[in-house]
Parts: structure tokens; sequence; C-alpha cells
């Protein structure tokens, strides 16, 4: 837990006091430590004056290092602002214990710090530090009475004259960047492969911007076996995005992508305005399941997007699936709730997807209107996860689908142990609209689906 938070650089001991120990640079009102602009100046200097050192003096190396603090909103969202500004000061504090007289800390923005590490300074030096700040950060504060836990995402890259401030700056957010994305609590090194991943990246937003107008995007199908019928019981909409050079671009590749850049609502309407047009074509009572992203949710313009959707196609609302993740409920549930509640006024079933893969509880199942369950794919095989979940949805009178079924066995284990439907290669793989009638034809008309191929 924390000590007395005192704002002063650690000492050793006999150490004397001595004008180094008082910071130089206090822009930063709420942590007394360098602001960015001063941050900025001091690096352009260091990297100035290094340029300008004889030509037999060694070379000085700078380190930038950049931090962001990880579950930060998480405290300010539920102790509030005030316990959110204690624990900014206390985390400054931190900083200046781990650092020497020559490194500067700095707060460069709500919850990012910077810090730059001067001569002497290598890769090891470097290494020690932030390896000493994941540490450092990651422990325990208390804080009106609540203990909290936060960590740090660190990115570091080494500066030259040649190198530039801006340069700098920007190496170092990629690295972390990187360290976000690799789990978080932990520090990553600028490397020329980041700035081409980087490069790469901006291009396929660049394309991705483009591709709802150009209509690049295409909705496959994959069937779904219903196990107690033994009958097709309709089909998942799934996107695609067929690129003109890159071909058929993978949905992991541009799905977060999309959601990272604020894209994902669009393309979900998108979506479920094609799959109910598509639906509406196909006989009898096959249904079709619409993935929705959790921002569908926040925008506030989800019911009003289904509603229109079903209107414009004619399709029945009990024939339309949305399928979310836990993710959707975890922001604002009551909200969530709302929505969900208007969305089944309209018959429309709802499913949580991916079940077992995060957080999801009992207690979700229970609170919010689901009519189905889905288990994610990597428990397929696992029969005794199988058979609880199965025994659940069916006490909770949900129904039961098992993903990435691929051979017949486990088609058949599956039914053995409780599940009410599956989807999967061994059933069919995803097909663009066009091949749909020919999937609904071979199943409607076969008297053992079990055996029937793909």
């Amino acid at each position: 837990m924390d000590g007395p938070d005192t704002g002063a650089p650690a000492r050793n001991p006999g150490e004397q006091s001595s004008a180094r120990d008082i910071p130089l640079w206090q822009g930063d009102d709420l942590t007394k430590l360098a602001d960015r602009r001063e941050f900025y100046i001091r690096l352009r200097d260091m990297l100035a004056s290094s340029g300008t050192a004889g030509q037999d003096a060694p070379e000085r190396r700078i380190a930038v290092l950049l931090i962001d603090l990880d579950r930060f909103k998480t405290v300010n969202d539920s102790l509030g602002h005030p316990a959110g500004d204690t624990l900014l000061r206390k985390v400054a504090g931190r900083l200046r214990s781990a650092l020497r007289e020559t490194d500067m800390p700095a707060r460069l923005g709500a919850d990012e710090f910077g810090v730059l590490l001067d001569k002497p300074v290598d890769e090891r030096v470097a290494d020690g530090i932030a390896a000493r700040l994941v540490e450092l950060i990651g422990r325990p504060y208390m804080i009106d009475g609540s203990v909290v836990n936060i960590g740090a995402s660190i990115g570091i890259a080494f500066a030259a004259p040649e190198t530039g401030p801006d340069e700098a700056m920007r190496h170092a957010d990629l690295a972390l960047d990187k360290a976000k994305v690799d789990g978080r609590g932990r520090f990553v090194f600028f490397e020329p492969a980041l700035h081409e991943a980087a490069q790469a990246r901006r291009a396929l937003e660049f394309d991705l911007r483009a591709a709802l107008a150009l209509g690049q995007f295409e909705v496959f199908y994959q069937p779904k076996l219903h196990l107690l019928k033994n009958r097709l019981s309709g089909f998942e909409a799934l996107i695609r995005w067929r690129h003109p050079v890159r071909g058929l671009v993978p949905p992991d590749l541009f799905i977060p992508l999309a959601e990272e850049v604020g894209l994902i609502a669009r393309i979900g309407e998108w979506v479920l305005r094609a799959a109910c047009e598509e639906a509406a074509r196909w006989p009898g009572g096959l249904g079709v399941a619409v993935n929705v992203a959790p921002s569908q949710f926040y925008t506030g313009t989800l019911v009003p997007t289904v509603t229109a959707a079903l209107a414009a196609s004619g399709l029945p609302g009990h024939r339309l699936e949305l399928e979310i993740t836990e993710t959707a409920l975890l922001r604002d549930g009551a909200e969530v709730l709302r929505q969900l509640t208007a969305l089944k006024a309209l018959g429309v079933r709802i499913a949580l997807d991916d079940f077992g893969t995060g957080y999801s509880s009992l207690t979700q199942l229970r609170s919010f209107p689901f009519d189905r369950v889905k288990i994610d794919r990597s428990f397929a095989d696992d029969a005794v996860v199988v058979r609880a979940v199965a025994a659940l949805g069916t006490s909770l009178g949900m129904g039961v689908t098992a993903e990435g079924v691929e051979t017949a066995d486990q088609l058949r284990r599956l039914r053995e142990d409780g599940c009410t439907e599956a989807q999967g290669y061994h059933l069919s793989r995803p097909v663009p609209a066009s091949d749909v009638p020919g999937i609904i034809g071979r199943y409607v008309n076969a008297s053992d689906m079990e055996e029937s191929s793909p």
C-alpha cells in the first residue's frame, strides 16, 4: 500500500538535499510534474545539445518513455473524479521515487505520463527502469478507504539528434500501442517493424472508410441445424470485405479496426438491412442471425434501425435473431436492457454469443431477456462444459447453439449432450447469398441431416 506521498524525489540514506531535489519543471498543477509543453521543450533541447557535442565525445542517448495507466477510467467512473485526481498524484509520487535525478517525469494528458531518461542510458538501463515502473505503478493504492488496482503500459523509443522530438514521440507512441495490444501491464521498445505496421494500418483504414460507399462489402450465410427437429433452422449472416486489390479480407482483420475508428455502427446497420432483405426471400420459418456490436447499443439507434429494416424487408420479427456479446452488457446494463426489451416487443429473438470466453455469468443470463446461448467454438470438444451450458439453458428456457462443428462425431455428441442447434464447417462453410437456395433445397429434403455432406 501507499506510504506518505510527499511528492519529493527519493534520496539514498545519508544523501544531502540539493537544488536538484526541487523539481525544475512543474507545469502540471495537479501532479507538480512537467506538462506536455515542458516535456517537449526538454526533449528538443536535449537532442539539440547532444547534436553539438564534439566528435570525440561519446554518443548521448536519450530514451523517451510514454506511459498509459490501465483501468484508470474505471476508477473515475466508480469512485469519482476526486479519487482519480488523488490516484494521479500518487502515481506521480511513484514515478519520482523510481527515477534518477537526471531523468524527467511529466504528465502529458489525463492519464498519460512521460519520462525522459538522460545519460547514461542504454537498452539495459531503460529496460530496468521500465520494468520497475510497471511493477511500482501496478501495486495497490489506498484511496478514500478503497483499495484501487491499476496498471501501466509503456512504450520506449531512443532518440538521437537526427531523429527529432516529433519522430521520437511518434516512435514511443507506436511502442505504447503495441504494449496495449499485447495485453497491457508491460513495456515495449520501438522497432522499425512497428512503423511499417502503422503505415499498413493507415492504408487499411483509408480503404475501409471507402469500402461502404464503394459497395465492397458482402454478406455470407452459414446454415444452422436444429438438432431436436433434425432440420435447417436458419442462417447466420457474416460480413465479408471483397477488396479489389487485397482480395477477400478476413473479418478478424477489419472488424476490430472498424470498431476502433468508429465505423462499426454504420457497417452493422448495412449488414442488418441486407440480411433482412435476403431472409425475407427464404421459404418457411427460416430465420437469420445478425451480430450486433456493443457500440450499436451506445449510439441509441439500434431499435429504430431494426424497426426500419424489418419494415422495409417485410421480414417478421420472430425470424430475426440478434447476437450480442457480454461486452455490450458491461457499460450500461440498464440502457441495454431497455433496448433489448424494446426489440423483444418487435418479436426479435436475442442470443448471447461466445458464451464462456469472458465474464458471462448466471446473473447476466437471468437479468437479460435472452432466447439463446451460443457456446464458443473453443468448447466444442469439451463435453463437461457443453453439458453444463445445455442444462443451464434448458432450465432457463433458452436454446443452446454450439459453434465450430467440424465432424459428424462432434455433431452426434452435441445432440446427445443436450444442445438444440449447431453450426460449423461440417454442415457448411459460410456461402454467398447466391448459394443459399441450393443449401436450403439440400437440407429441406434431406432425411438424415447428420450424415449430409457440405
